[in-house]
């Protein structure tokens, strides 16, 4: 059994917003939608949101799009992310696997936290941790690794020491643990550090310590862990998923002209031999049958384009 806690309890003061900052889109889902569908994709059955600020919106906008699957706990003050997944120790429970993610993290994908369940089951780990290579580490926290590569501890930055801050391998704060240990080391963190705060990644030692395998798994695409704190950040996490989706369907038959102007939405479907000319934006659960010829210029929302159409200049069509 797999299930997946994703917390998204944080205010995102950055974003200046009256939303809460998991609510805010990326290719038209919410942050916290785009974690929860990449959790279904690596099999996890069941969903745990952990709110807090903003919480009754955030519970809106994940049920409108996902009224069965999903509970909910409160993380009634923001004391790390330790705290956070204590308050759904019970969800956690004592069997199979737990996955932690964020809801502030859209650019995670399934395929890439299915391979995460997958090592860690194959390694036999009690922890696996999602790392990545980066070469501006500077307020991640540090996965530190003996000479032979084996995994030695996660440090946080502030309480790294200047040789640990060189290391550019960084812990993404998304992992896959066994359940049960992971329920058993959530009551013996403290938040004796520099922040004063109730980290996960103590959780790490807590298990290694009782002599259980601990280790890391690095990700491709170092992209995928990036979280999102600011409009800025936002703008770019759209960009990366927006060249991200194009490729996937040019790879799979798709001609499009202007790639960097053609906008589409995560859950339309195109076949192969269409054609999509500059400035068009396909939204929603459209379908684009085959032999299609789409553009310039157009807008199309939650329709479907018959094989072998041509959709003029300028055309919007909706339904």
């Amino acid at each position: 059994m797999l299930k997946a806690v994703i917390l998204a309890a944080g205010q995102g003061t950055r974003m200046k917003s009256k939303l809460p900052k998991v609510v805010h889109q990326v290719m038209g889902k919410t942050m916290v939608e785009h974690a929860i569908t990449a959790a279904r994709k690596a099999g996890a059955d069941e969903v745990c949101v952990v709110v807090g600020h903003g919480a009754e919106v955030v519970r809106k906008e994940i049920l409108a799009h996902n009224p069965e699957g999903v509970t909910f706990v409160t993380q009634d003050r923001q004391l790390g992310t330790g705290h956070a997944v204590k308050c759904a120790r019970e969800f956690i429970g004592k069997e199979g696997e737990t996955l932690i993610l964020f809801g502030d993290t859209p650019l995670i994908t399934g395929e890439t936290l299915k391979q995460l369940v997958n090592a860690h089951r194959f390694a036999g780990n009690a922890i696996t941790v999602l790392s990545a290579q980066i070469d501006n580490p500077a307020g991640y926290g540090r996965i530190i690794r003996n000479l032979d590569g084996s995994f030695i501890k996660s440090v946080e930055h502030k309480d790294a020491t200047e040789e640990e801050r060189l290391c550019n391998e960084v812990n993404s704060g998304m992992y896959v643990f066994d359940s049960a240990e992971l329920y058993e080391a959530l009551d013996l963190i403290t938040n004796d550090n520099a922040q004063g705060e109730y980290y996960l990644p103590d959780t790490l030692m807590i298990i290694k310590d009782k002599g259980l395998k601990v280790d890391a798994m690095p990700v491709e695409d170092a992209t995928e862990i990036e979280g999102v704190n600011s409009r800025i950040q936002l703008a770019h996490a759209e960009e990366v998923m927006k060249l991200r989706i194009n490729k996937k369907w040019m790879a799979e038959g798709v001609t499009m002209i202007h790639p960097e102007t053609t906008y589409i939405e995560p859950d339309v479907v195109i076949e192969n031999d269409v054609v999509i000319y500059p400035d068009t934006f396909i939204l929603g659960k459209s379908v684009i049958q085959s032999d299609s010829i789409i553009g310039p210029f157009c807008y199309i929302k939650d329709a479907v384009v018959d094989a072998g159409s041509e959709i003029a200049p300028y055309s919007k069509i909706i339904g």
